[in-house]
């Protein structure tokens, strides 16, 4: 056999072998990819921000075929919505998703519960705890008990029917169905659960295990992975076996928009920012042209109502900021002696006091801050006032009143400023911008001048 053909066979060969090789690692590649996990936090109480990184890490997750979402999680407990939006996320993902209360002496209360129980694995640190899920979006009354011999008729909570409204047992049924509805999905503790609404009961990490609330209790990460591994799941109506052992792991930071956003739906934030919105167009309107007001003014009103739209409002507090801002900007321009002014402050104050309609700790507007707005806002209307005040003092310059003052002229030459309007002059030298001059008379609405040195000269 010819030296060439040799050649061009093993030639052949290699390049067989080569793309066998390549082959065979683009085969396995999604494999590898398969055995790492996300981690996701949730720390501090649940909100629109919390519940958009959250159903867009698991996205990313399952774009990335990860094996297990690690949902690590301390949190007092959020909004009704937010906290629905997470557990739907939870539920459509075909990632299996692991819910773990760490480190130690965190929590999982009320709206974290219900994550907990949609989560495909539910894990608590040693020293953790969960429970406490009576909605209290809702601003339940806390009652006592009725006791035996009373006569009164108590429902399945230990309250009394007769003074719970018909409303708040609407909520805290419908609460206790959706967590029991969880529970039984998952094959946990549904009686538990049911308690943990209606009676607002908690538990430690190593009694809910006990109780077959959770499913493992975990120390670290490492441990985690350890005893999650080998679980099967039912994750988008398919069975999964999760193989976690050692998996590397990646935790993915919340972006610029995350960030944003709970920078803004932040309560006290968005009342500082309709209340500069607010002022920021009123002001534009006072001085058309100045552009800066106005710009800023629209884009603070369009982030605060963003924000608005995505908490729990109370409109009616929303009004009431909106006409105190009103009368307070109406002051400046009312003779009403303070009345519209006071009238503003108090419809302020207890607007944003009530603007925000939950008792949920971390999003209540704190009263420093609206004192703070208020007092702020007061000062500015005093202000503008005494601006006012000053400016109607003022003897009338204007007409014959003109003649024999100063002037600066403006503009291309043939305008002058005096006393804080502008003139067109007619004078019979030419005149440059910035140069002094004198009135001599008025034609109209047209001014006689002559330059300032020129007529001390002829004097």
């Amino acid at each position: 056999m010819p030296e060439s053909a040799v050649r061009r066979r093993a030639l052949a060969f290699h390049r067989r072998l080569v793309v066998a090789a390549v082959l065979w690692l683009l085969a396995s590649l999604p494999a590898w990819a398969a055995g790492g996990a996300l981690l996701l936090d949730i720390q501090g109480a649940i909100g629109p921000a919390q519940a958009d990184y959250v159903r867009r890490g698991i996205e990313r997750a399952a774009a990335d075929g990860r094996t297990v979402v690690i949902l690590r999680m301390d949190t007092p407990g959020g909004l009704d919505t937010s906290m629905r939006t997470i557990i739907k996320a939870i539920l459509a993902s075909p990632v299996p998703v692991t819910t773990w209360v760490a480190p130690g002496g965190a929590r999982a209360a009320s709206a974290g519960t219900y994550i907990l129980y949609a989560s495909h694995v539910a894990a608590m640190a040693p020293g953790t705890n969960l429970g406490a899920a009576t909605p209290v979006a809702i601003g339940m009354p806390q009652q006592e008990p009725a006791r035996e011999g009373d006569g009164k008729r108590t429902g399945r909570d230990g309250t009394d029917d007769a003074t719970t409204t018909p409303s708040t047992r609407k909520q805290v049924n419908d609460a206790a169905a959706y967590i029991r509805g969880l529970a039984q999905m998952r094959g946990r503790n549904a009686e538990w659960a049911e308690q943990a609404v209606r009676e607002a009961v908690s538990l430690a990490s190593e009694e809910a295990l006990r109780q077959k609330v959770i499913d493992l209790i975990a120390a670290d990460l490492p441990a985690l992975l350890a005893r999650v591994d080998g679980r099967k799941v039912q994750a988008a109506g398919r069975e999964v076996t999760l193989s976690t052992r050692g998996a590397a792991v990646e935790t993915l930071q919340p972006d610029w928009r995350t960030r944003v956003l709970s920078v803004i739906t932040d309560p006290g934030i968005a009342l500082l920012l309709m209340t500069i919105g607010i002022y920021g167009l009123v002001f534009e309107f006072m001085n058309p042209g100045m552009g800066l007001p106005g710009v800023a003014g629209a884009i603070c009103l369009l982030l605060a109502l963003y924000a608005l739209q995505l908490l729990p409002v109370d409109y009616a507090g929303m009004g009431l900021i909106v006409l105190g801002l009103a009368f307070m900007v109406a002051e400046a321009f009312l003779p009403s002696f303070g009345v519209l002014g006071l009238g503003g402050v108090i419809a302020f104050v207890i607007g944003a006091m009530i603007l925000i309609d939950t008792d949920i700790p971390g999003f209540g507007i704190p009263p420093a801050l609206i004192l703070s707005v208020a007092l702020a806002s007061a000062a500015l209307l005093i202000a503008t006032a005494s601006i006012a005040l000053k400016t109607r003092r003022k003897p009338l310059a204007s007409g014959d009143a003109l003649t024999g003052q100063s002037a600066e002229v403006v503009g291309d030459g043939s305008w002058v400023r005096i006393h804080g309007e502008t003139w067109r002059i007619r004078s019979s030298v030419l005149l440059r911008p910035g140069q002094k001059v004198r009135v001599v008379a008025r034609q109209g609405l047209v001014l006689d001048v002559v330059p300032l040195e020129n007529h001390e000269q002829g004097e």
